[in-house]
């Protein structure tokens, strides 16, 4: 049985969904038709992509794989046949929430005039990669250590980190901050897209009470509410400022390396000239 790219939307909409009745109302078919297809694509692969065990349908561990790699495989044709992209390959930057920080205007603008005829297209996705390995995008930009297989990265620039605390709060009474004044409360934890995680203290002091998001907007809430602090990196006060959220130095964090990341063998052509402007641009400020 050959594999269709049919094969691929539908499971896809399966994942999205989280459901094979949505999934089916989405792609304008049949419940049974959509299972059908599922199946068909799960014998192929010869292993089972979701979990049909529980009350609500659920990705395997070969499902959350292969879902990576549909997803581009799906990117990577639609984009083929854009008749658009055939005059002008737009460079679609990823970013998970802060971009480039106050680099990120003075690089658009930089772009604009010196590759006119190759759109800069800046794109905000929550997710670990920013789009990356799903093929939503052609480069992004990451902070601190990408392990995902099959990414290449390049060292853009490093970034100092900040706290981020409640605004009426005693901690915002300060001028700067250390670790160690985060241990006391909550720590507030960006668990998809966000660059913090426990190993940032040292074994013997870490926060013992930690709650999790799953974007920079519900971290900036949580904060603002006063439900913990948080640690991010300076450019996150630039780019997401807040009026219940306050942010200081922290004395004794380490900086946060800044990497531009492409897929392996499927970069434009345009990546390198983008990496190049960016260091540029920051070393410039």
């Amino acid at each position: 049985m050959s594999i269709e790219l049919r094969h691929l939307r539908c499971f896809l909409a399966i994942a999205e969904e989280s459901s094979v009745t949505r999934a089916a109302a989405r792609l304008h078919l049949t419940q049974p038709a959509v299972s059908r297809t599922l199946a068909a694509l799960e014998k192929h692969l010869g292993t089972r992509l979701v979990d049909r065990s529980t009350h609500h349908l659920a990705l395997t561990a070969q499902g959350h794989v292969f879902r990576d790699k549909a997803a581009a495989a799906v990117a990577a044709f639609d984009e083929a046949l854009d008749p658009a992209r055939l005059r002008h390959w737009p460079l679609r930057l990823g970013y998970a929430w802060s971009a480039l920080g106050p680099y990120t205007t003075p690089l658009l603008r930089r772009w604009e005039r010196e590759h006119p005829d190759t759109p800069l297209e800046l794109l905000r996705i929550d997710d670990r990669t920013a789009g990356l390995t799903r093929g939503e995008v052609d480069a992004a930009v990451l902070r601190g250590p990408v392990d995902t297989p099959g990414l290449v990265t390049e060292l853009l620039f490093t970034e100092p980190r900040i706290a981020a605390v409640t605004s009426d709060g005693p901690l915002a009474a300060r001028a700067t901050l250390t670790l160690a004044d985060l241990t006391a409360g909550p720590v507030i934890l960006n668990t998809v897209s966000g660059l913090t995680t426990l190993d940032l203290w040292p074994p013997s002091a870490r926060p013992t009470t930690t709650l999790t998001v799953g974007n920079t907007d519900d971290w900036l809430t949580a904060i603002a509410a006063g439900r913990g602090t948080g640690v991010s990196v300076s450019s996150t006060a630039a780019m997401h400022p807040h009026p219940g959220v306050a942010y200081r130095p922290l004395s004794d964090a380490p900086p946060a390396q800044v990497v531009l990341a492409w897929r392996a063998g499927a970069g434009h052509p345009g990546i390198g000239q983008l990496g190049a402007l960016a260091r540029e641009v920051a070393a410039a400020q």
